[in-house]
């Protein structure tokens, strides 16, 4: 029975449960449930959840650990020149199961019967399993056909038994749900665990995710460092990466040319999106915000891909052509400028959305006092409202500039890609997060400076956006209070 399968009779099971716990709640209750401890409901869910919960973690368990368990036996039972060392066992083990799928698939087409696929020799298993679709790297081994064919029958194995052992399983926790079903059993308690339990890993998993993101960092980097001195990391001006030997990894350009594009990037969104906001929530009507505001959403749905062709084909030549040669600064269309402009363009809906949320957040009385002075509505805007709402429009800021930091595709179809240091904004350059995607791409030695580095990049970037983010943060908790 496939895992489907399984997950549709648990599922019959669990509502069989609900319908027998919730009768035979009532029953004892002679069918008045003001003599229950809880509503009804409750009953039938706590029995649905003593059949699911035991049912789905025997059936996650089982899942994790059959592959593991399968593969250390198959492995076990190869020619010692197949398992040598952990790379020719794995490379080993993805061959069988590769030629084990096949015979799957061959047999599921019908061009192969049970008994063919048992019989069939590794001289023919290429061709044969060729003809399904099923394509395979090299010629197939004896000893790899075997296994195969090993593979799959203790997958099957173990695939019945998963079921037999999950049914199991939830037929007991069916039957332990409708014995505790009485009037004085408190099922809203226990399906209120349940549920806090549930909310509880909810939020386990968001916490627990950030450390592994944050441990496999650093132990990458510190694994970095051992290997290149840190000092010339964080000092050097040449970013010269070489997998042959000889390499130069200073970071400075990097952080020059991330931090030059989203300087001009914030000078572009800034402005426009403040704007934006200020004019959607103070001076336009209903009628136009209805249309405007969705208008200006609608960028931020746009792929940065999107952004990155946008730049490439219309913004870069256009700065080219009309500032970039005739000044005398350059003759190409990949530059800071380019890159700059469009970022900006992206986060323009970042801050006037977020700017527009904050301004309507002023309590209303502040303007009614403004107005009841004499002031008028500019006047408004410039000495109540701003300053009012000034620390969320400064934490907007910032977390768009952290945005700016992080992208990746317009950067890497505006800017270009080389490493330097100019104040020139016509010129290509480049940011951390390309050098990322670069030193971890194509045929890389995942144990040599030149890939780990990508590791320190990207530590030392999420320390540069946590730390603005938090400032944020603080910016807004601080000055929030005085307008509450």
């Amino acid at each position: 029975m496939s895992v489907l399968m399984t997950l549709a009779a648990v599922a019959v099971l669990a509502l069989a449960s609900f319908v027998l716990s919730r009768q035979r709640a009532l029953a004892s209750a002679g069918g008045n449930p003001r003599l229950m401890h809880s509503l009804p409901g409750y009953y039938g869910w706590n029995g649905a959840i003593s059949v699911l919960a035991p049912a789905l973690a025997a059936l996650l368990v089982w899942l994790l650990a059959q592959p593991m368990v399968i593969e250390a036996r198959i492995s076990a039972a190869l020619p010692v020149g197949m398992v040598a060392d952990p790379a020719a066992r794995e490379l080993a083990m993805a061959d069988i199961r590769r030629v084990a799928d096949g015979l799957d698939t061959a047999v599921a087409a019908g061009a192969l019967s049970l008994d063919q696929a048992a019989a069939l020799t590794a001289a023919d298993a290429r061709a044969t399993l060729g003809e399904v679709g099923v394509a395979l790297g090299a010629e197939v081994s004896d000893a790899t056909l075997s296994a195969a064919r090993d593979y799959r029958a203790t997958s099957a194995w173990g695939a019945a038994l998963r079921t037999i052992l999950v049914l199991a399983v939830a037929v007991a926790g069916l039957i332990w749900a409708v014995s505790r079903s009485h009037k004085d059993f408190r099922a809203r308690n226990s399906v209120e665990r349940v549920v806090l339990g549930l909310l509880i890993a909810a939020s386990s998993i968001a916490v627990l995710t950030t450390v592994g993101i944050i441990w496999s960092m650093v132990s990458e980097t510190f694994d970095f460092f051992s290997k290149y001195p840190a000092k010339d990391f964080f000092f050097s001006l040449t970013w010269s990466p070489n997998f042959r030997g000889g390499s130069e990894l200073g970071i400075l350009p990097l952080i020059w040319g991330t931090l030059y594009i989203t300087v001009i990037s914030m000078l572009v969104a800034v402005p426009i999106g403040l704007f934006a906001a200020i004019y959607l929530a103070e001076y336009a009507s209903r009628r136009t915000r209805a249309w405007v505001k969705p208008l200006i959403e609608i960028i931020a749905g746009i792929p940065t891909v999107v952004f990155g062709i946008f730049a490439l084909v219309t913004v870069g030549p256009a700065l080219r052509d009309w500032f970039a040669e005739p000044l005398g600064l350059g003759n190409s269309g990949s530059s800071v400028m380019t890159a700059g402009i469009v970022i900006g363009i992206l986060n323009i809906p970042f801050i006037s959305s977020l700017s527009d949320d904050i301004i309507n957040a002023v309590p209303q009385s502040l303007r009614d006092g403004s107005y009841g002075l004499g002031a008028t509505r500019s006047e408004t805007v410039k000495q109540v409202i701003l300053p009012a709402a000034l620390p969320g429009i400064v934490g907007a800021i910032l977390m768009a500039a952290s945005r700016a930091i992080g992208e990746t595709m317009i950067v890497v179809m505006g800017a270009g890609a080389a490493a330097k240091l100019s104040l020139n904004p016509f010129e290509a350059m480049t940011t951390m997060t390309v050098k990322i995607v670069g030193q971890l791409t194509g045929d890389t030695d995942f144990a040599s400076p030149e890939t780990l580095v990508a590791f320190a990049l990207g530590m030392t970037l999420f320390v540069i956006t946590l730390c603005l983010n938090i400032f944020a943060l603080w910016i807004v908790r601080k000055y929030r209070e005085q307008y509450e």
